[in-house]
């Protein structure tokens, strides 16, 4: 988490905030998931190193930063081609050539490159989507938010046991954007969920704005 600097990920109004432990809009009206949740997700993979990681929603590319100072190999769908763009060629300029970005459908995975040592999903769905737990290797470890209010999930660990057993742990409640996709929430579902979700846009005034505006020179 010290390695990876978060400013470099976020619009630049709203850098003087990257290290406070708080969610921060991006881009599509997505956001930069809290570094507590990050690190959470991360440490709940049990990775040792060298692994073959898959994470799903790269958003600003911030977690898959995170995963890369770890595994082996991360490799990262995100839905929106934009923030798919802007977080391949954030990672690419700090130098994280083991991170691969691509554009497309993550509730679904990413079966060319599986399986994989471990799976991540920074949005929340549903249910637990097929598609993934197949892309484990036996002794994977998926973890996912997931719950049947679209505001509100509980953050779930999946191990694959063998072949046909997979075991699961519930490890925390959380609040994530919706997985949109074939595996997923319908495109609709996402409009009441960004209404309610409270982040601090670039747009709103903070703190050493508006002491700068009253304070005197």
């Amino acid at each position: 988490m010290r390695k990876v600097p978060r400013d470099e990920f976020l619009p630049w109004q709203l850098r003087e905030l990257a290290y406070e432990d708080t969610p921060l809009a991006i881009a599509a009206e997505q956001t930069i998931s809290q570094p507590y949740i990050v690190a959470l997700m991360a440490d709940a993979l049990l990775l040792k190193g060298g692994e073959r990681v898959l994470e799903i929603g790269t958003g600003s590319g911030y977690a898959a930063a995170i995963l890369a100072e770890i595994a082996g190999e991360v490799y990262s769908v995100e839905r929106i081609g934009q923030l798919a763009e802007k977080a391949a060629a954030t990672l690419a300029a700090l130098g994280y050539d083991n991170v691969h970005v691509q554009h497309g459908d993550g509730s679904q995975g990413c079966p060319e490159h599986a399986p994989y040592d471990a799976i991540i999903v920074a949005a929340g769905g549903p249910r637990i989507p097929k598609s993934l737990q197949l892309q484990l290797k036996v002794g994977g470890r998926l973890v996912i938010p997931v719950g049947t209010e679209v505001l509100a999930q509980e953050l779930i660990r999946v191990t694959r046991v063998s072949t046909t057993e997979f075991r699961r742990e519930d490890l925390e409640d959380v609040r994530f954007v919706p997985l949109l996709g074939k595996e997923g929430w319908e495109p609709e579902a996402e409009p009441s969920f960004q209404s309610r979700l409270r982040v601090v846009r670039p747009s709103e005034q903070v703190l050493s704005r508006i002491i700068a505006t009253a304070a005197e020179p």
